[in-house]
Formats: structure tokens, sequence, C-alpha cells
């Protein structure tokens, strides 16, 4: 109860005109980034993350809040409006917002996407609130082995949600590889350094996180059809909307109902809690649900505005699941939360329950900035920029681009200070654009990168307190839980995946019979 109350007076911090400066900032580079086809809310926060160097931490994880809640939802409105997701989480908005969009309704469209959005991420973010004092409380009876475990548990989960298992595996064990250069943790020797005195002291997290998401996903806009960007720029500059057309009527959202808007919230903020996760996979499962109680299913694939709802809640809602792992326990909920967590590691900052017992009152203005940032939704893409967010995808892209990569560049030699810190930055980019364009997953790497460290130190410290002995692993309860965990899902997910993809197919099908019979 009193964590609750610590996070309660947060408000307090979070109303100060500086943070809502900072909050503000976040909140429309998130919508921006999030808005652009190729630019995410992780990117962002990248790009950001040298600079939270020169500001408070509450400032920081603030201004975070803001590009993580806005970027989430703003990958709506190109899915909508031009049937290309600004972000990956809107991937089941584009199959029914942009034929709404064909038929005239695509300002109702992202009017129904904004609400179902702030509802998700508003009850995402309370749920964070009320039940991380409770996570706490679990992750404290953790000793050393069981949090070797959760951190084993936490990789090979990552690595099962991703549909390139072995091209997963292989970027995840470069992260690893890469976050054991430098000194040792627990002796005084350095490892993997080949007498290069710039490596004694590893490299850096920031020169990792810019170079794998930033400078790569740079190379890889470059190489974009360029007649495919004029034409998307030229379908945004015919499209026009009036404010008054983003407002949903009342009977449209009782045809909806609260219960679609409530469950897709709690589904969203499950799937948010899980590892690796992710919003694509909230969307997915809220959207499939919908569709099974739906009393209209055939109407899914071009005219069920439950489906898009029930996606885009998903996705917000998310955001507040996504935080409880990575708060509590150190372990990222997404792609976006491990770069979160590299912020906090920036400022010294290891995430767990030691950090949210004695200093929840410098963790709580994150919380009450994420709820805030799901309210401002509401107001200011209805009322104010709405119609003027289509603006955005016609900004110049080769000034954009330029401006990214000069920013991550200089980012990261604000960061270090060192020019070869720079170059491993350049060079990772282009090992990670080689990676991509055959099919790697970059998340894996990231979160490898920051969670292999932990891992080997819980490893090396439990060995060490047990004399060697491996059976320690066993013989503690939570670490024996943990194990037991991974292997469930180790067999589970995959046949759940398997699943959804049938499922999926099917629904393609479907679709598809629907088109032809129509015609």
């Amino acid at each position: 109860m009193d964590q609750i109350l610590q996070i309660l007076a947060g408000t307090t911090v979070v109303f100060q005109p500086l943070s809502l400066l900072y909050l503000s900032i976040g909140f429309f580079i998130g919508i921006i980034f999030g808005a652009l086809p190729g630019l995410t809310s992780m990117l962002a926060i990248v790009l950001l993350l040298p600079m939270t160097y020169t500001m408070p931490m509450t400032y920081a994880l603030i201004m975070c809040m803001g590009v993580y809640m806005s970027g989430i939802y703003s990958g709506s409105i190109t899915a909508i409006t031009i049937n290309i997701p600004g972000a990956p989480s809107a991937l089941m908005t584009c199959i029914e917002g942009h034929p709404m969009m064909q038929r005239g309704k695509g300002a109702k469209a992202i009017g129904h996407a904004t609400i179902g959005s702030a509802i998700g991420g508003a009850i995402g973010a309370l749920l964070l609130i009320f039940v991380s004092p409770l996570a706490v409380k679990l992750a404290l009876k953790i000793r050393t082995p069981g949090k070797f475990s959760l951190i084993l548990f936490a990789l090979i989960v990552i690595v099962i949600v991703e549909k390139k298992r072995t091209k997963a595996i292989l970027t995840m064990a470069l992260g690893i590889m890469l976050s054991t250069v430098g000194m040792d943790p627990l002796k005084s020797v350095s490892r993997f350094t080949f007498g290069n005195p710039n490596l004694i002291e590893g490299i850096d997290l920031t020169t990792l996180i810019i170079g794998a998401f930033a400078i790569s996903e740079l190379f890889v806009q470059s190489t974009v059809n360029n007649e495919k960007y004029r034409e998307m720029t030229s379908i945004a500059n015919a499209v026009k909307f009036k404010r008054k057309e983003f407002f949903p009527s009342l009977h449209e959202m009782r045809e909806i109902g609260w219960l679609t808007y409530v469950k897709s919230a709690f589904t969203g903020y499950i799937i948010g809690v899980l590892p690796g996760a992710g919003a694509s996979m909230a969307g997915f499962v809220s959207y499939v649900e919908a569709k099974r109680v739906s009393k209209h299913p055939e109407r899914f694939g071009g005219d069920a505005m439950d489906g898009l709802v029930a996606a885009e809640t998903a996705n917000n809602a998310m955001c507040g699941g996504a935080l409880v792992p990575m708060l509590s326990l150190g372990i990222p909920g997404d792609g976006t939360t491990a770069i979160i967590l590299g912020v906090l590691m920036v400022y010294g900052v290891v995430p767990g329950p030691d950090l949210l017992v004695k200093q929840m009152h410098v963790m709580a203005p994150m919380y009450m900035a994420l709820f805030i940032s799901a309210a401002l939704l509401l107001p200011i893409s209805l009322f104010l920029f709405g119609p003027y967010y289509l603006k955005i995808v016609r900004i110049n892209r080769l000034v954009l681009y330029s401006t990214i990569a000069l920013i991550a560049i200089l980012g990261v030699f604000a960061a270090t200070y060192s020019a070869f810190q720079m170059g491993v930055a350049l060079a990772i980019g282009i090992v990670m654009y080689f990676l991509k364009k055959q099919g790697y997953p970059n998340v894996p790497f990231i979160l490898a990168v920051i969670l292999g460290p932990l891992c080997e130190q819980y490893l090396r410290t439990s060995l060490t307190l047990s004399s060697g002995n491996p059976m320690v692993f066993i013989t503690n309860f939570d670490s024996l839980f943990f194990l037991l965990l991974t292997v469930a899902f180790a067999i589970l997910l995959p046949r759940a995946n398997r699943r959804a993809a049938e499922l999926e197919k099917k629904n393609r099908a479907m679709d598809e019979n629907n088109d032809q019979e129509e015609l």
C-alpha cells in the first residue's frame, strides 16, 4: 500500500512545468517516429539516449514514457490512411483500417483507434501501478541461482517468440559475445581485447544500441524503393480530414461494447508481461479473440470496427505490462523496454526489487507519466492535431535520414568521448544491416547485450557460493521453478505460434474467398 501511495504522489512531480515539457517533447517525438514507416518508438529512444546524460534521470524516464505510448499509437495513422503500418504493432490495424479509408471513413477509423489506444494505455498504466508492488514482493524472494534461471528463461523465450529461431539464436550469441569484451566483472583481468587498449573498458552500451538500431536502420531505409516512398507521399497529400470527422458516435462505441475495450486491455497487458512478446503479438491475439466472439465475424477483413479497436487497445495496454518484468526483475518485456533498461543502466541503476523498494520515489513519476501520456492521446489527437498528422509523412526523406544519421553518430561521441567507439558503432551498424537483409532479428541481439552480463554474473556467483556444484540450480526452489517454466514455454509457445499462423492463414483464405464472391 505504501508503494502505491508513493506512485500516486509522483503525480506532483509529473505536473511540474519542466516535467510536462519533457513529457510533451517525448510525446511528439513518439508521434513522428511512430507515424513514419521504418521508424519506431524504439529508434526514437535510441536517439534520445545520449541526450539523457545531461538531464536528471526522472526527466529522462518521463520523456521515454511519452515516446513509448505515443509511438505505439501513431503507427495506426499510416496503417489506416496509406496501408503501411508506421510501427509493427499496427499490422492488424491495416486489415480493418485501410478498407475503411477507401470507403471515406478513414478519419472515423483513426478516431476509434485513438479512443481504443487511450483506454488501453490508461488501463495498462493503472494495472502497472497496482500490480508492480505485488511483483516486487515476489521478486524479493528470488535468490542468486533463481536470478540466473530467470534471465535464462527470458533469453530462451525471446528466441522462441521469433519466427526464425535459428537466426534469433545467432544474433543473441553475437550480442552475448560483444558483452563479454573488456574487463572481467569478477577478476581484474581483461578479455577479448586483442591487445587494443580502447577495448579494455568494453564496448559502451550506447554504442551497441545506436549501432544495432539507429545506424543499421538508416542503411535499410536508404535502400527502400524511392518510387514507393513518392507514391506513399502523393497518397498522403491527397488525403484531407476535417476535425469533426474524427469523433465516433456513442452508438458506434456501444456497438463495439465496453467489454471489448476492457478485455483487449487486459489481454495486451498480460502479453506485455511475457518477455519478448511485444505489441505485435498483443494486437494479433486481441484481434483474433474479437473475431471469435463477434456476432458478425464475416465483417472482419474490412468492415469490423471492433477488430480495429481490439488491436489498438491491446497494443497500448501492452506498454504497462512490458514495464512490470523490466522494473521488478530487470527483464525487458519488449524491444523498447530493453532500450529503457539501457537508459537506467546509463545512470548506473540496475532494475530489480531493491530499486522499487528503496527508490520508488524516483521511479514513481515514470508510472504516472505513462498514464498521463495515454490520457493525452484523446485531446491532442482528436481536438488539436489529428487533421495534421499526415503532414508527418510528407517530411523530405533525405533531410530526415541525414539528420538522424548525424544525431546518431554525434550521440555516440557525446556518450563516450571516443572516436574509436564511433567507429565501432558504424561497424556494428553495417554488420546488423547485412544481418537484417538476411532476415536476422535485432531485438535478441540488444537483449543479449543487456542481459548477458547479468546472466554471467549470477551464474558465476552461484557456482562460487556452491563451490562449483551446478546442482545449486536444481536444489533452490525459485531456480527450479524458472527452469521448469522455461521447459514448459519451450514446448507450448511453438505450438501456440503454429496454431496462430494456421488461424491467420485460414482467415486470409476466407477473406480472399469473400472478395472473389463480391466480385
